[in-house]
């Protein structure tokens, strides 16, 4: 008998105990997986384990998952349910031709299973490394969990197909969020379209100005949360909401027109600091105790204005949106006003990627220069982090906020190695991190082009990219914006472009030799170019070398004297790793050991608490 026998043993008996026990295990998170709420999941976790209670509408079996890409394909998988008063479960995993496998290390632990006339509850806990080639690593990145369920137990054969009883969601198992809980009775106020008709066109971005309601005193916006059509879930890409000249005229109040058109009225561009984001899949923020957006005061927002981008590649005809944004606000005021800055890289076609890369890297870089001069200004001791959100277009694959202090990285403020076009919203910090002057940011961006035969510019599209860091922070001060952008020249130089047309009287300018891209606008000849996998990782290298033109803009419409500036970019001391690695030793040790870890930390203590209290 080897030594980790009579351990497994042990384990085993534990466990037979364990699951006869229901118990009531506090859950720290929720969330429903369908939106007619038939699935339900609750979550708790700690440094190395992660536990589930499942609760879905049905008498069969439950079918849970983690998957790379949403799909059924290399899934990690656990099947179980209640079948004549006893619980099953059983740890599968899926090949890449989405065919089931039973796995041959069952990471999964069964806590418990009970079911009543609907419903069936499954409790069961895994490490968040299991060291199994068929599992999936959870980490504080975006999860995309995939759920079904069957009116049938499993039976001799294996699991009969759920048929349409299934979907996904993207979740932060380990980074879920804020809480929603605010006081009862909170007042709040609406900023809400009334009946936008939505053009039948792949990208709209609809603009409206608001007035925020004029307290007596200052007060503190406390929670903003989403109020999306139902019906319009994908509809609705994202919300930024800016704040206004407080001079606007009364006249403009409730007026919409559409974002970026010539005809826009002049009053919105006046529209530049950013106050709050929202981006799809998000379900809202409640600031932590001691912060929010203070309101009230002379140099509070008086008229802000509201932009909405609505995505509509099937170009739907006869779309009417009512969404919005639901603001809750309080007389009982926070110790600290929150203010926004928007970090990464300045929206423009100078923003470009080749086609057919698997990963390219765009870097986007909030500047020691600006960071000295504004800060030092404004705030000599800091202003500390408390939340962000990373947000980019349908390329986008992976986002970190790297932190640099004396050329020296320290951890991100923020990382998604999963990045979810369709699930982004502002990740809070578990602990607030401090940016001092002089310290510097890049928003880093992973983009995957393989399926795309042209260049992909920087823009509003959703086929356009993006690559931003809004960053939620305290004490509020005069910077709204931190960006860089690489400079053209260099990028032109790497296709052979030596002259353009000038004086420059068309957007985008036009060259003029060589001959072949001769009258051939700068996106054009880029596209002409014959990009290969190699040339567009040279070209990835350049342009992360390359001078880039800084952007250090205040609120409203007033720069930091470095705006405009070229600076080269930093020559960093230290690359920091994100999260320490994990050594995984032989697979049966592991299984046995975690297996005692967790069914003796967790089975033990729900014994304790619940068995001998009932």
């Amino acid at each position: 008998m080897s030594e980790n026998q009579p351990l497994c043993a042990l384990v085993f008996l534990t466990s037979l105990f364990c699951s006869t026990c229901s118990q009531g295990t506090r859950f720290v998170h929720s969330a429903a997986l369908d939106a007619d709420g038939r699935y339900n999941i609750k979550w708790g976790f700690d440094e190395s384990t992660i536990t589930f209670e499942v609760e879905v509408e049905t008498r069969g079996y439950i079918g849970f998952g983690l998957s790379p890409t949403g799909a059924m394909s290399s899934s990690d998988i656990v099947i179980g349910g209640v079948l004549n008063g006893s619980a099953y479960l059983m740890d599968y995993f899926t090949d890449s031709n989405r065919k089931v496998h039973k796995d041959p290390l069952q990471s999964y632990q069964l806590l418990y299973g009970r079911e009543n006339g609907t419903h069936t509850v499954l409790a069961f806990s895994r490490n968040l490394q299991t060291c199994d080639d068929n599992d999936k690593v959870i980490t504080g990145s975006t999860v995309r969990v995939i759920w079904a369920f069957h009116e049938e137990d499993v039976g001799v054969s294996g699991p009969v197909y759920h048929g349409l009883n299934r979907g996904r969601k993207s979740l932060r198992l380990l980074n879920p969020g804020s809480s929603s809980s605010i006081p009862a009775g909170t007042a709040f106020f609406d900023l809400q379209n009334e009946e936008v008709h939505v053009p039948h066109k792949d990208t709209t971005y609809w603009c409206q100005i608001f007035k925020f309601p004029e307290p007596k005193k200052k007060h503190h916006v406390i929670r903003i949360e989403p109020l999306i059509q139902k019906g319009h879930e994908n509809l609705v890409h994202h919300i930024l909401l800016y704040q206004c000249d407080s001079n606007l005229n009364k006249s403009e109040i409730n007026r919409g027109h559409e974002c970026y058109h010539p005809n826009m009225p002049d009053s919105f561009f006046t529209c530049e600091t950013v106050l709050f984001a929202w981006a799809i899949g998000g379900e809202g923020f409640t600031y932590p105790p001691h912060v929010g957006m203070s309101i009230g005061t002379s140099i509070d927002p008086v008229y802000v204005q509201m932009e909405i981008h609505f995505d509509n590649p099937s170009l739907q005809r006869g779309i009417v949106d009512s969404s919005g944004l639901r603001l809750y606000y309080s007389p009982s005021l926070r110790r600290y006003d929150a203010g926004v800055i928007e970090t990464g890289v300045w929206v423009s076609l100078y923003h470009m990627l080749p086609p057919g890369m698997q990963d390219y890297i765009t870097e986007g870089h909030c500047t020691q220069e600006c960071l000295q001069e504004s800060l030092e200004s404004e705030m000599p001791d800091g202003v500390h982090v408390f939340a962000v959100l990373l947000h980019a277009h349908l390329a986008g694959r992976a986002i970190r906020t790297r932190h640099f202090r004396q050329q020296v990285e320290l951890q991100p403020l923020a990382s998604d190695d999963q990045f979810d076009f369709n699930f982004q919203e502002f990740q809070p910090l578990s602990q607030e991190r401090i940016i001092l002057p002089g310290d510097s940011l890049i928003t880093e961006c992973k983009y995957n082009t393989k399926g795309r035969m042209n260049m992909t510019w920087g823009g509003l599209s959703t086929r356009d990219e993006m690559c931003l860091s809004y960053l939620l922070y305290y004490p509020r001060v005069n910077l709204a914006r931190c960006e860089s952008l690489p400079e053209i020249t260099g990028q032109l130089k790497f296709i052979g472009v030596k002259e353009i047309q000038e004086p420059v009287t068309t957007w985008p300018f036009v060259i003029k030799s060589p001959k072949k891209y001769s009258n051939l606008s700068f996106t054009e000849a880029m596209d002409k170019y014959k990009w290969t996998r190699k040339r567009g990782k040279a070209f990835n290298n350049i342009v992360r070398k390359l001078p880039m033109n800084v952007r250090c803009s205040k609120i409203g419409l007033d720069e930091w004297s470095i705006q405009g500036m070229i600076v080269s970019p930093p020559e960093l001391k230290l690359e920091q790793t994100s999260a320490a690695v994990v050594t995984c030793r032989n697979v049966s040790e592991i299984h046995c050991e975690s297996s005692l870890a967790l069914l003796f930390t967790a089975c033990l203590l729900l014994i304790l608490q619940t068995c001998f209290h009932l």
